[in-house]
């Protein structure tokens, strides 16, 4: 997934950052509201992280705005306002999620994955596919029983084409999935992946489509 993080506290939004780079997503990390505004008019987010309390204006503002020109991006809410009526105008003004401050990296994770997967139209974190049994909530994946190990960068571009069951994915929509704005990528690298995955889930499990991209192969 590709996710906008939308945060002005320097030492939370780098552990947020970390936290999401390192399960492997890619994260483009914004301090303001106007910042977020050029994010989302130059790329395509799966999942915005927003914060309610910004130097430029409130957090609500900006999802109200989102949600009135039809934008459907899930979004969580990360913040510091912890009553009732906090929640519910959040809520209430389009959000996904609610998550408040100090919270727990692994539980942040955990919602990312639940809401990005009712978006998906499939929340069961349960998923078979041909000899391959797979727990997206745990990350763990067995192919015939045994169990397979993935880099946490081979689990995202994997759940990218569980997420579009024979949707074609072009090159430049993987990368857009895996690395943030600026990231440094070697013209192979999407091939590698997929070479990878293909030796450790089975040679079908990735179609590539000459010229055009790559699709979940058919159970």
């Amino acid at each position: 997934m590709r996710i906008l993080l939308i945060e002005d506290d320097a030492v939370l939004g780098a552990a947020v950052r970390d936290q999401i780079a390192g399960d492997g997503q890619s994260v483009d990390w914004v301090q303001r509201l106007d910042s977020a505004h050029d994010a989302m008019a130059g790329a395509a987010y799966d999942l915005v992280l927003l914060d309610l309390m910004l130097p430029d204006g409130r957090g609500i503002a900006f999802l109200k705005a989102l949600r009135t020109r039809g934008d459907v991006t899930p979004v969580i809410i990360l913040t510091a306002l912890d009553q009732i009526s906090d929640r519910i105008e959040g809520l209430n003004a389009g959000a996904d999620d609610y998550l408040v401050k100090p919270f727990d990296l692994a539980e942040l994770s955990a919602r990312i994955g639940s809401v990005a997967r009712r978006y998906t139209g499939n929340p069961n974190p349960i998923i078979t596919h041909g000899t391959l049994d797979i727990d997206l909530a745990a990350r763990r994946i067995t192919r015939d029983g045994k169990p397979v190990s993935l880099t946490a960068r081979e689990w995202a571009l994997f759940e990218a084409f569980l997420a579009r069951p024979g949707q074609l994915l072009s090159k430049a929509q993987l990368e857009d999935k895996l690395y943030a704005f600026g990231a440094e990528i070697e013209s192979n690298t999407i091939e590698v992946h997929v070479s990878r995955l293909r030796k450790k889930l089975g040679t079908g499990i990735i179609e590539t489509e000459r010229g055009m991209g790559y699709r979940l192969g058919a159970p």
